[in-house]
């Protein structure tokens, strides 16, 4: 059996003399299938040669027409234009058309007012949708790679809303990203609206309604000054885009390993049309790191151990506070229910560990990471930014406490204006700094090394 397809401009006479043959042998033939392809003539011609081209047929009027050999596979069969088509229905089954030039206009005209009205139609529908717009740049990043079937779950946002996911990198490698993409709608996820690619400024961050910065540009061949003005001068471009493309109320989380809060501060400098509350720095990763090496000393899940506070520069000078941390399933001389907490601080009481090994193993634990699996932590990453945003959309648990890189307004001691990380919780879809957090003279000199750190960032880069 054979299927044949065909293919024209809606205002051709011609592709109207083949429909109407086609439509009569279909239905008189029960052996016969057509396949009709109506293109709107602004759209024919790139339309056609496209076909061709992946094809490899010559090919330049309208109608076209090829046969598909359904029962055997293979590569269609060009058969040629309407006088081919016509010579092809006579040849084998002895069928010729009589339609007049007259009626063959009027079809024509009819084709392309119903073309054109099923165009119509196709745009409305295509309004009614209202996607949520995700933005993801440095999307070659392992770490995109795991994000993105997270993001794509259902229950991640209120309401569960079609998803166009925006997969942008500068200047990345155009065929990896489309290839990205393939992967994406090969999941056949259902709150996948459209998956597109960029890799220029020229239309990034347009209806954002999320924007996930994963983008890194350390470089020890180019040391760490040259990564850093590098790195300020791409986020000056994305603030200013951000503020002038995105929706007002855009949420911006900005990860990675190196350089965050300053990252975080030049985006909010060049976006001053937003709101502060709208950018985050991410901590998740070293405080996750800080959780592991407790729930290992405590010989529990890491699961078990919660509200660890990191404070300061996320990938520079940070302080580990454990005086919020609770410890839950730990099997000691005082043991509950399942709900049952304790501080860390009261059950773990080798305080030389805590302040000698513990803290090599924060410092070392990245390269030792980096050396086993030569790549950048990915999964706890993209597990990261899955967390804070599931507390951003529907509030933090009770007493649940999150580290992140937000602009201090003076808290604690913090010079105002500084991208610090601090311990917050979410309430209403913002982040809020709790009151019930204690600075003893140590941790007040532990913020001031800090911020001494990131004023001199935010200083160099001024000057530069």
């Amino acid at each position: 059996m054979a299927k044949f397809v065909l293919a024209g401009k809606a205002d051709c006479p011609n592709y109207a003399k083949a429909e109407h043959l086609s439509d009569l042998l279909q239905r008189n033939l029960p052996n016969f299938q057509i396949y009709k392809i109506c293109q709107h003539p602004k759209d024919w011609q790139q339309w056609l040669e496209a076909t061709c081209k992946d094809n490899g047929w010559t090919h330049d009027r309208s109608p076209i027409v090829w046969r598909e050999l359904i029962d055997r596979g293979g590569k269609g069969l060009l058969l040629g234009g309407l006088n081919e088509f016509l010579d092809h229905i006579q040849g084998y089954y002895g069928i010729t058309s009589d339609m007049t030039d007259e009626l063959m206009m009027k079809v024509a005209a009819e084709n392309l007012e119903i073309k054109e009205q099923c165009m119509k139609d196709e745009v409305h529908c295509q309004s009614l949708i209202k996607p949520l717009h995700i933005w993801i740049s440095s999307s070659l990043s392992s770490t995109c790679y795991h994000l993105i079937p997270l993001l794509l779950e259902p229950g991640m946002f209120r309401n569960s809303p079609k998803i166009h996911l925006h997969l942008l990198d500068v200047e990345g490698d155009s065929e990896a990203l489309q290839g990205l993409r393939m992967e994406v709608e090969d999941m056949a996820l259902p709150l996948l609206h459209k998956a597109t690619v960029h890799t220029s400024l020229e239309d990034a961050f347009y209806k954002a309604h999320l924007i996930i910065s994963l983008d890194d540009l350390m470089s020890e061949e180019a040391g760490r000054e040259q990564s850093m003005t590098k790195t300020a001068e791409r986020f000056r471009k994305y603030g200013q885009l951000i503020d002038g493309r995105a929706q007002k109320e855009v949420r911006v989380i900005v990860a990675g390993n190196s350089f965050i809060n300053l990252k975080c501060s030049v985006l909010l400098e060049n976006a001053p049309s937003l709101m502060y509350n709208q950018f985050v720095a991410l901590a998740t990763q070293p405080v996750m790191e800080a959780t592991a090496h407790i729930a290992q000393k405590l010989n529990v899940k890491s699961a078990d151990v919660t509200n660890v506070i990191l404070w300061g520069d996320i990938s520079g000078t940070y302080h580990i506070d454990l005086q919020k941390a609770k410890v839950f399933q730990y099997e000691g001389a005082v043991q509950g229910p399942p709900a049952f907490s304790q501080a860390v601080l009261e059950v773990i009481h080798d305080r030389i560990w805590l302040e000698t090994d513990f803290l090599d193993l924060l410092s070392t634990h990245h390269a030792k990471l980096l050396a086993k699996t030569k790549r950048t932590a990915a999964l706890s990453a993209a597990s990261g930014i899955v967390t804070v945003l599931g507390a951003w959309n529907f509030g933090s648990a009770p007493g649940e406490i999150l580290s992140l890189g937000v602009l201090s307004t003076g808290q604690f001691g913090i010079p105002a204006g500084l991208v610090f990380s601090l311990p917050v919780s979410f309430q209403h879809g913002a982040w809020l700094v709790p009151h019930d957090i204690s600075i003893d003279d140590h941790l007040k000199i532990k913020l001031q090394a800090a911020a001494f750190q990131l004023q001199a960032e935010k200083d160099s880069i001024k000057i530069q």
